[in-house]
Parts: C-alpha cells; sequence; structure tokens
C-alpha cells in the first residue's frame, strides 16, 4: 500500500510567506548597518571631544601662564600690578631706598675722609679740589633730600672723629657748596652762573671760618689778613713807582676782591674736575664753554 503522503506533490512554499519574510530580512540588513555606523561614529567622536577637551585645557593654562608672564617684570619701575595686587604692591617696600642709603653713606664718608686726611696729611690744592664733589654726586643721583642727609651725616662723623668745631667748617662752606653745585649741576645751569653762586657762596663761608676762630681764639684774624694785604699793596705800589700811602678802606676793598677772586678760581677748578670724573661715572654735569672745550680739546 502506498503512503497517502508518500503520493503527494512535494508542498511548495506560500509565496505570502516569502513576501512576509522578504522585508524582514531587508529591515535587519539597515538596522545592523546603522548599528555599525553608530559604533563607529561614537568612536570617531570619543578622540575628537578628547582632544578638543585637552585643546581647552592647553588654551586656559597658557592664557593663565601669558596673564602671569605679563605681571613678571625686570626691574622696579615697570612694575603695574593688577587690582588684586594692589594691596601687596602698598606693602612692599620700595627697592631704591636701600641702594639711596648705602649710597648716600657711602659718599657721606668718603667726603670726611677727604676732608680728614686734607687736615693731617696737607697736599695743597689737591684734594681740596674734591671736597664738595661727593654731597654732589648725591645730589644728581638721589636728589635734594639725599644731598642734604650726606652733608648732615659727613658733618656728624667728622664732629666724632675731629670734633665739632673742624666739623662745622667742613659743612660751612663745603658741604652748603656740594648741595649748591648739585642743584646747579641737575638743572643744567650754565657754567657761568653755577660758578658765580658758587663763589658767592664760598666767599661767605670764607668770612663764617674768620668769624668763628676769631670768637674761639679770643683775636680778631681779619687784623692779620689786613696786615698782610698791607704789605702786599705797598709791594705793588713800590713797584709802579707811586709814593702814596695806601688807605685802609682800600685794602679792605682789594682784600675783599681777592677772597672773591680765589674762590671764583676754586670753583672753576671744581668744575673741571668733575667735568672730567662724574662724566665717567654715568652723571655728567652741563658741557663748559666752548673757550674750555677747545682749552682742554674735550669733546663731550
Amino acid at each position: 500500500m502506498s503512503d497517502p503522503f508518500d503520493n503527494a506533490p512535494a508542498s511548495r512554499p506560500d509565496p505570502s510567506e516569502e513576501t512576509k519574510n522578504k522585508p524582514l530580512k531587508s529591515e535587519a540588513e539597515p538596522l545592523s548597518g546603522n548599528s555599525n555606523s553608530a559604533d563607529e561614529a561614537e568612536q570617531s567622536t570619543l578622540p575628537n571631544t578628547a582632544i578638543s577637551q585637552t585643546d581647552e585645557f592647553s588654551q586656559s593654562q597658557a592664557s593663565e601662564m601669558s596673564i602671569d608672564e605679563d605681571y613678571l617684570i625686570d626691574s622696579p619701575e615697570e612694575a603695574t600690578f593688577p587690582p588684586k595686587y594692589a594691596q601687596q604692591e602698598r606693602s612692599q617696600v620700595v627697592p631704591k631706598a636701600p641702594l639711596a642709603m648705602v649710597e648716600t653713606a657711602f659718599l657721606a664718608s668718603a667726603a670726611s675722609l677727604i676732608w680728614l686726611i686734607n687736615y693731617y696729611f696737607p697736599l695743597g690744592p689737591v684734594l681740596r679740589m674734591f671736597f664738595p664733589i661727593p654731597i654732589a654726586l648725591v645730589y644728581l643721583r638721589w636728589g635734594n633730600r639725599a644731598s642734604w642727609m650726606a652733608a648732615i651725616v659727613s658733618g656728624l662723623l667728622l664732629s666724632v672723629l675731629m670734633g665739632p668745631t673742624r666739623s662745622i667748617l667742613f659743612v660751612i662752606p663745603y658741604g652748603l657748596m656740594g648741595v649748591q653745585l648739585g642743584a646747579m649741576w641737575r638743572r643744567q645751569s650754565n657754567w657761568l652762573f653755577s660758578i658765580l653762586t658758587g663763589g658767592l657762596l664760598g666767599t661767605l663761608g670764607f668770612f663764617f671760618r674768620f668769624w668763628l676762630l676769631s670768637l674761639l681764639l679770643g683775636e680778631d684774624l681779619w687784623v692779620y689778613v689786613m696786615t698782610q694785604i698791607t704789605q702786599l699793596t705797598e709791594w705793588g705800589f713800590t713797584r709802579l713807582g707811586l709814593l702814596a700811602q695806601p688807605s685802609l678802606t682800600l685794602i679792605q676793598a682789594l682784600a675783599v676782591v681777592m677772597i672773591i677772586i680765589s674762590n671764583l678760581v676754586y670753583l672753576f677748578v671744581v668744575h673741571l674736575v668733575a667735568l672730567l670724573l662724574l662724566d665717567r661715572l654715568g652723571n655728567p654735569i652741563p658741557r663748559p664753554p666752548n673757550w674750555v672745550q677747545v682749552l682742554l680739546d674735550y669733546e663731550g
């Protein structure tokens, strides 16, 4: 007997089922493709976000470093702090103050030492030319207040080493003359004006010295000066063949004129020494007249 199932024709697949299965396969392929592309996109975006974050961090760090570098200064004169550092700036000590104090003390002691050496070991006019220059140099470098401090400190130092009398003889006129010359040189005054004012100050200092020494010695030293001027005048009259006797008024006037001329010559020599010395120290004084430059063959 034959099985009815054996003789039955082979069952064909239902076309409806094929049409139903085809979209499922076609839909599954795009889904798998989209998942792969999403994975690749996520993998590609992860490094980009990491790179952007590192770039932002590096840029912010570089900006902070550039801000910090902007506030780095090379000298105290260029110090410009933002508002948040204003309080720290007020609390800081000015760096120039110690340098000004040290230079003032050093130059004041140098002026005192020159006066001390010239008093005990006089070398003629060699050291005398340098008496007002250290204090004038203080004025050129640090101004009015520092120069007055240098003059006072040198006077106090000499009062300890030599006594108050000799210290006063240095301060008047040479200490005051140093301040006066420094003020004239810093204001670029011409040589004629500074020499005239310095000569007047030196003349007043000369008469103050005679008055102070006469007071301490109990004798009038001006009489001694008059005696010397009288002898000099008589010698000049004799050489000129004049038989007249010089009067006291003429002798006193001649003495005052000679004192003024000697102070003017002294100030001129001080200017020459300062011209040659202070130019090499980086603190030049006003340029001399043309005839002085030609005489010294000096080009400043």
